[in-house]
């Protein structure tokens, strides 16, 4: 019997690369001798967790377009040329039954080859709002995966799938009681909690809302906050908090491993509305307010949030307004248990669990060539 290989790409951020990892796991728990090469983008965050997930990456020289300086295209396009080169050679090289897209820089070149090879391709849009990429890989896809319902205005109707978008298995399998997990993370579980995550980089807008708060922060002593700067903010957010006068009921971190204990903790999460974060949410029946990136290609993370908010299902408030109102708004629904419970009810309805799986049997089925 031949070996069953195939190909995943993209990544670039981790809403990109845990949901790859993910279907990369249930691919195995499926069929265990299947052997997954992963491509991605060279010197993104990929080349190093997904290794540590155990598996085999290639990286491409791939980079994104400059919106803003025309100029730098020209090595933009330089290297989309030498990408798609040496995606032909992983695909002529690895010879799989079929390739995965995730998103993100690498999954173009890498699908674009695969299926001019005749491979066959399925894409994964994490998003209510399909990127350009993705609206150009779609026309050779055989399935396309994705978590918004009336995607058909983007897609080919007969090769869309609602599946969800997969999620970090640890979030769902390690649940732990809020008592717990405030306890691990050095908090009080007879207080408020609110997560603030603004991704693993950190948004700039987001922090920079909390310093703007830290009098509302400070005086709110029934209120803890945990607050994810990220790692690019982390030594400049303790500086600036140096020289304020102390927040003890402010806990700031560059990087929260422990996910599923943070999300445990927390009566109330603020939150960029990437798509695997919101898919997070929905599963584990989060309170939240989104606060979109407005640095985001055709602004989807503020089309992801208003998915939600249309169904009562999540708050928003804008990157423009967040300074003002995000942290207020903030203290105000965490004290309203009435509030929490109506959001935490109506996202859970938006849930779609068992993604991983269910896109990982579509792929075995092309790998099969059913």
């Amino acid at each position: 019997m031949v070996k069953t290989k195939i190909i995943i790409s993209g990544g670039g951020t981790g809403g990109h690369i845990f949901p790859a990892i993910s279907i990369a796991n249930a691919v195995m728990k499926l069929r265990p001798d299947a052997e997954i090469l992963f491509v991605g983008a060279e010197n993104r965050m990929e080349m190093q967790r997904v290794p540590a997930a155990g598996y085999r990456i290639e990286g491409l020289p791939v980079a994104g377009f400059d919106r803003h300086n025309l100029i730098k295209n020209v090595s933009v396009l330089v290297k989309l040329m030498r990408s798609q080169c040496k995606a032909r050679r992983i695909v002529k090289e690895f010879k799989p039954q079929v390739a995965v897209g995730v998103g993100g820089y690498a999954s173009g070149p890498t699908l674009r080859m695969a299926g001019r090879m005749g491979v066959p391709t399925l894409l994964q849009e994490q998003n209510s709002f399909a990127g350009v990429t993705n609206k150009l890989l779609a026309k050779k896809a055989k399935r396309i995966c994705v978590a918004y319902e009336g995607m058909d205005k983007f897609f080919p109707k007969d090769v869309i799938m609602l599946t969800g978008n997969p999620v970090r298995q640890n979030l769902v399998e390690n649940h732990v009681s809020k008592s717990e997990a405030a306890s691990a993370m050095g908090l009080d579980a007879g207080k408020r909690i609110v997560l603030i995550i603004g991704g693993s980089l950190g948004a700039r807008s987001i922090n920079e809302s909390v310093l703007a708060n830290l009098d509302a922060i400070r005086s709110a002593r029934d209120v803890q906050f945990y607050w994810q700067t990220g790692k690019l903010y982390i030594d400049e957010m303790r500086r600036r908090l140096d020289d304020c006068e102390a927040v003890p009921n402010l806990f700031a971190t560059d990087f929260i491993a422990d996910m599923d204990k943070a999300y445990s903790a927390a009566d109330l999460v603020v939150s960029r509305a990437g798509a695997g974060s919101i898919s997070e949410l929905c599963l584990l029946g989060k309170p939240v307010i989104l606060v979109p990136s407005p640095n985001v290609a055709e602004d989807h993370q503020t089309k992801n949030a208003m998915a939600l908010v249309n169904h009562n299902a999540a708050v928003h408030v804008s990157d423009l307004e967040a300074p003002k109102i995000m942290i207020p708004e903030a203290l105000d629904l965490v004290r309203d248990e009435k509030r929490l419970s109506s959001l935490s009810t109506n996202i859970l309805k938006m849930a779609l669990p068992d993604s991983a799986e269910i896109i990982a049997r579509e792929v075995l089925k092309l790998a099969d060539g059913k």
